[in-house]
């Protein structure tokens, strides 16, 4: 139990929890995050010693509180606080103590960070940024790697959004029933953004960016656990499980692109996929469907489907109609359209993506897939020019490399 890895994992579990309620008491972030910083640095002297305290994130918060006290005092020059050894060697005291602490505070601090951070007035780019820093607990150099920027750059960014917090401009109270209900989407839509960040990677960026995706389905199971009644939350982790779960297939050793049907379904990780499976499931028992849920059923159909044969493209169909009516967007007409290739064929789905052109102009996957149905019909020259547009919006060089591989096939036939 006192193992390194071990206390690595429990510190890791608690930074949410404890880091809210020190930002709670100190109303500072900076504050927080050092004073959390000094009791993970007790930890790692005491309990391998005197063995895991009955609740770690008590612990933290008493023994992090008393240490930013410490600061405090000693930077107002205030009187001297009581012997070293009287904070840091907790002793019977931590015990009394941490049991006076309430557990159920835990929720709201955890709500608190998280609408904190996802706070509609920060940009997107510095929510993002300030989650994965202040919640998560990656470093700025991890969360620079990841979203391809230079360390000043995001250091500067998450900078900002403190100033920001601190200057009084965010505010630090925990929302009310109407203002969460109002804003648990943005918070919703910056985890769903974070899995985003780590999905859309390229096989050479695989290392750095991957790991956001499992930052994203740990931050949305803890969301679950503090609304576990919420079915469009059930979705959302249901549909981050279900994405990943086929991260394994989704290169070959060359690092190309794999398209699903081409997929070694072997590879998908099913103890993911069962998961899964079981909330979204869970979630369409309630009867109040929303976009994360019928996403994640979308998902679903692809993960019970063991041969690409076996996928049920109607149904499919059916529930990208729904997610249409449900949120408008040019991009879920263009996702639906390969269903509807698959059931009415190339020149239907052709007909459905055409009127999107000039909104999706910038948009790689829309020529890359305007060129496939152009190919399944035939029309070889027009789907060599798709092709090309494709080629100059690539994101990654495998995307290019796999729209090259079309291209090649075309001068072959």
């Amino acid at each position: 139990m006192t193992d390194p890895s071990w206390i690595d994992g429990a510190l890791a579990a608690a930074r949410p929890q404890a880091v809210g309620a020190l930002l709670r008491y100190f109303r500072n972030l900076d504050t927080a995050e050092e004073a959390f910083q000094e009791a993970c640095l007790r930890a790692l002297k005491h309990w391998p010693k005197n063995g895991p305290p009955r609740d770690p994130t008590a612990w933290l918060i008493f023994v992090g509180r008393n240490s930013a006290i410490d600061t405090v005092r000693r930077q107002a020059k205030q009187q001297p606080l009581p012997p070293e050894d009287l904070l840091s060697d907790l002793g019977d005291a931590e015990t009394a103590i941490t049991e006076k602490i309430d557990s159920a505070d835990y929720r709201d601090d955890i709500l608190r960070l998280l609408f904190i951070c996802c706070h509609p007035d920060l940009p997107a780019t510095q929510q993002i940024a300030l989650a994965l820093r202040i919640v998560s607990g990656l470093s700025v150099r991890q969360i620079a790697r990841a979203f391809l920027v230079g360390e000043s750059a995001m250091e500067q960014r998450i900078t900002r959004a403190k100033g920001r917090i601190s200057s009084g401009e965010i505010p630090f109270e925990t929302p009310d029933a109407f203002e969460r209900a109002e804003r648990l989407s943005a918070v919703s839509a910056m985890i769903y953004l974070i899995f985003n960040e780590g999905y859309s990677a390229g096989s050479t960026e695989v290392e750095a960016r991957f790991p956001l995706c499992d930052e994203a389905i740990r931050l949305a199971r803890l969301l679950l656990r503090i609304f576990p009644a919420e079915p469009e939350i059930m979705g959302l982790t249901a549909l981050l499980l279900l994405q990943h779960a086929r991260a394994k297939a989704r290169f070959d050793a060359e690092g190309a692109v794999v398209l699903l049907d081409d997929q070694d379904r072997s590879l998908w990780n099913r103890t993911m996929i069962a998961e899964g499976l079981a909330l979204i499931d869970k979630a369409m028992r309630h009867r109040q469907p929303g976009a994360y849920q019928i996403q994640a059923a979308i998902a679903a159909l692809h993960a019970r489907a063991m041969r690409p044969q076996d996928t049920d493209w109607l149904e499919i169909d059916l529930l990208y109609a729904t997610l249409e009516r449900l949120t408008p967007s040019p991009v879920i007409t263009l996702n639906r359209s390969i269903a509807v290739a698959k059931v009415h064929g190339p020149e239907a789905a052709l007909l459905l993506i055409e009127p999107l052109e000039d909104r999706l102009s910038g948009y790689f996957h829309f020529f890359g897939v305007k060129g496939g149905l152009l190919m399944q019909l035939g029309r070889s020259r027009e789907a060599r020019i798709a092709f090309d547009r494709a080629i100059a919006l690539a994101n990654t060089p495998a995307e290019a490399a796999h729209i090259r591989m079309h291209l090649d096939r075309l001068s072959q036939n």
